[in-house]
């Protein structure tokens, strides 16, 4: 598959500190990929990078093999949505979608079938003629995504689209960005905090921490192959514990549960347990005094699990990982 963007060495520091540490990253033709990481760890200011909106203290950005590292904003083939939307107040819904338009020349008819062809896509037909005070919060999140789309860009960028959306409404939007993206043919590269968020959207997923990538793969290979005990904290609840100086990593849905004793299994006591709707958590202190977090189906009797209970815990040995830190 072609690579449409590449970062290639990147670092960015602020002061003392490098907010982006030497970064290398190949984006493909028309995937989604999505960078994942805890506030300041680096994911927007590679985004910014990308967009020509911050200058790299070193490294080179190449897009279809071409060096734009120097190359302005307004003449990248990559357009970029910002979390606040950016919509102008006192513009009409097809004017905001034209102004870029606008700029780079476009007119009349073809301005017009652009617009039209923009606000068919994000599925606002009709509502051009609004201003921006007279939509949800979801529809004014489009208009910011026909916006950009309407450009045609070769790399869509978006800041944590989702950040002022309620959960319904986040996860039906989460879809259709998948969906858009599909249709169109666009790369598209989302910054994001939430892991359920880019294990739903993204073809891959890059894991920042501390201005570095500390592993890009798709979410399956992420969940069950963490390349280290620092992507399995981050991506996925997961439980760890030392042995023998090494890092061992087990997830709670493959750990089995029972008020009766269980071929090589450990004793317990359920300190808590959690509702969380499709499952229940327990967690349960075992008697060598560690805490493991078991995930229980409900289709499996989760509701039998009351705190206080003893219980015991068996899983097979193919389900442990032995994780560098």
């Amino acid at each position: 598959m072609n690579t449409v963007l590449r970062i290639a060495g990147v670092t960015k520091r602020f002061g003392a500190a490098a907010a982006v540490d030497g970064v290398t990253l190949d984006v493909r033709e028309n995937e989604f990929l999505a960078l994942l990481g805890a506030s300041g760890c680096g994911k927007t200011t590679l985004l910014r990078i990308m967009a020509g909106l911050e200058q790299p203290d070193a490294g080179q950005v190449f897009i279809d093999g071409k060096d734009v590292t120097a190359t302005p904003p307004y003449a990248r083939p990559v357009n970029m949505m910002f979390q606040s939307y950016a919509l102008f107040p006192h513009m009409t819904v097809a004017a905001n979608i034209a102004f870029g338009l606008k700029q780079d020349g476009l007119q009349g008819d073809a301005l017009a079938a652009r617009v039209k062809e923009a606000l068919g896509a994000v599925e606002l037909d009709g509502l051009g003629e609004r201003k921006p005070h007279q939509l949800s919060g979801g529809q004014r999140q489009r208009v910011a995504l026909a916006r950009c789309i309407a450009k045609r860009p070769r790399v869509l960028l978006l800041d944590e689209p989702m950040a002022a959306l309620d959960k319904h409404l986040r996860e039906r939007t989460q879809m259709e960005l998948k969906a858009l993206r599909a249709r169109l043919g666009i790369t598209f590269i989302v910054v994001t905090h939430d892991q359920d968020e880019a294990m739903a959207m993204a073809d891959r997923v890059a894991v920042m921490e501390a201005g570095r990538v500390l592993q890009i793969d798709t979410p399956l290979a992420l969940y069950e192959r963490p390349a280290n005990a620092r992507v399995a904290r981050f991506f996925g609840n997961i439980n760890l514990w030392t042995s023998s100086s090494k890092t061992m990593a087990l997830r709670p849905e493959r750990i089995r549960i029972s008020h009766a004793p269980l071929t090589d299994g450990v004793s317990g006591t359920i300190e808590n347990v959690v509702y969380l709707g499709t499952a229940t958590t327990c967690f349960v202190k075992t008697a060598a005094g560690q805490t493991l977090r078991v995930s229980v189906p409900h289709a499996e009797g989760a509701q039998a699990f009351n705190q206080g209970d003893a219980v015991h815990l068996s899983w097979p040995a193919s389900a442990v990982m032995e994780l560098p830190e």
